[in-house]
């Protein structure tokens, strides 16, 4: 259970760290070099998902995952499309920052008759999008404004309310690309506030950014455009395991 596993690194203090493979950004005829260095990392999970891809890519990238590696894989999907039953867990994405109907509780509704078939583990996200210095693709797609960067009681009091809402992971996200990555005060207050696992990610290029948000409450950090832009970033940053 993929959920278990990040209840029990949680109480355990240890870091977890993701790496995110957008479909439509991932070359197929290089998966293999990629995976080799994702495989050769630290890295508990990979996630799959992104604001905008095309139908059955998403399919097709878990497969050749599946095959080339035993991490396990997170489907984090920006559309009930992306949903396949190769992957081993789901984040059932709510976008809580944002008052878009289309991504608190219609796409989900879609997304009922593929989960259902597909024995996926579901796991209830609280998503929200903070300001990262740039308008991005979740921002473009969703239709919703991110939180401002220094409205820390409102990105904390949404956090709380996704709690208890009964959300069994915050994920505050600063986007795809952001010049900025979530900042260690809004990182710090959302954790003295939920007592729920916590995942930061957007904008995270450095060890030094990595160990901050570790530093600051997040159980997990998710790299994505740093590892598109550069793999071997892998080789570069390092959890620190030993961080309560």
């Amino acid at each position: 259970m993929i959920y278990q596993h990040i209840l029990s690194a949680k109480k355990k203090g240890k870091k977890l760290l993701a790496i995110l493979l957008d479909p439509e950004k991932v070359n197929l005829d290089r998966l293999a070099e990629s995976v080799n260095m994702i495989n050769n990392s630290e890295v508990d999970f990979i996630f799959v998902g992104g604001s905008t891809v095309k139908k059955g890519v998403t399919q097709e990238l878990v497969k050749r995952l599946k095959q080339q590696t035993a991490i396990p894989i997170v489907l984090f999907p920006g559309h009930y499309s992306q949903i396949t039953s190769d992957a081993n867990a789901v984040l059932f994405l709510s976008l809580i920052s944002g008052r878009n109907p289309e991504y608190l509780i219609n796409q989900h509704v879609k997304a009922v008759p593929l989960i259902r078939e597909s024995g996926l583990e579901v796991i209830p996200t609280g998503y929200i999008l903070i300001d990262g210095g740039k308008k991005t693709s979740v921002q473009k797609v969703s239709d919703t404004l991110p939180l401002l960067s220094n409205a820390i009681q409102e990105i904390t009091d949404t956090a709380c309310a996704g709690m208890y809402m009964g959300k069994k992971i915050i994920y505050l996200e600063a986007g795809s690309g952001a010049l900025k990555p979530v900042q260690a005060s809004v990182i710090s207050a959302v954790r003295e506030n939920v007592d729920i696992p916590l995942i930061v990610g957007g904008g995270i290029r450095s060890e030094e950014e990595l160990q901050q948000a570790y530093e600051s409450g997040a159980d997990m950090v998710v790299i994505g455009t740093a590892f598109e832009e550069d793999n071997e970033v892998l080789y570069k940053i390092k959890k620190n395991e030993h961080i309560h």
